[in-house]
């Protein structure tokens, strides 16, 4: 059995980000303004991190931490199960604490066989962010991807081969549940879900999409994450 849908394999065959060599991020620098409502530029330099406040921050959850993602679309939260999914809830840790997400694109919606919202690894220039290693599939841990969950990608061929990309899924998705120890049943790991902010994912996953070269399903209207914080 094959759990990717159509779109998203054709993007990892044509696509070398989720390849083991890396997302090849050369030395082109990633644009600071993606079109916004009725075309208007959103200029992002300033927004991609928060402006140092007084307010005393409540204690981090070490188990199950929150994170805000800050959209041109609206703001995102997601709480994570590092209780059941520790490796990859460290790994997405790492690339908020590495600014890694921030200017990076919501770059393929899927529509059928399943229903998701893919970003993490490029920018509003289509220009991929190099990755860091990639990591355990931790599928097994009886998570689900039922509609509101936040899962890792990776390549269809190789189970622990997620680094970066992530995928929010606006429907259950059973098809990418873990169903047996092998790269094609292994599944895609589940390792939270959203707690605010899931009417921006809709809005997302309704929107107008285009193909554009190597790219399927890319919203018409960008998507940019502004930036990642921690929240709790």
């Amino acid at each position: 059995m094959q759990f990717l849908p159509k779109p998203v394999r054709a993007l990892f065959v044509l696509v070398p980000l989720l390849a083991l060599a890396g997302c090849g991020g050369g030395s082109t620098q990633p644009s600071t303004a993606v079109n916004g409502p009725a075309g208007q530029k959103v200029d992002l330099t300033t927004k991609s991190a928060d402006a140092p406040s007084e307010t005393p921050q409540p204690e981090p959850d070490l188990l199950h931490p929150s994170f805000e993602i800050d959209t041109t679309a609206g703001k995102i939260t997601v709480r994570l199960d590092a209780e059941k999914s520790p490796m990859t809830v460290d790994n997405f840790r790492n690339y908020v604490t590495h600014h890694h997400y921030d200017l990076t694109i919501f770059h393929q919606v899927v529509k059928t066989p399943v229903q998701i919202v893919l970003g993490g690894a490029y920018t509003a220039d289509l220009k991929e962010k190099p990755p860091l290693t990639p990591i355990r599939n931790e599928a097994h841990n009886g998570l689900k991807n039922h509609r509101g969950t936040i899962a890792m990608l990776r390549r269809a061929d190789d189970e622990d081969s997620a680094t970066c990309q992530f995928f929010f899924n606006v429907a259950d998705n059973n098809v990418l549940d873990f169903k047996a120890r092998t790269s094609q049943g292994y599944g895609y790991c589940v390792f939270g879900e959203v707690t605010e902010g899931m009417d921006v994912l809709d809005q997302i996953a309704k929107a107008p999409l285009h193909d554009s070269g190597k790219f399927q399903g890319l919203p018409v209207e960008t998507v940019a994450i502004k930036s990642v914080r921690q929240v709790r």
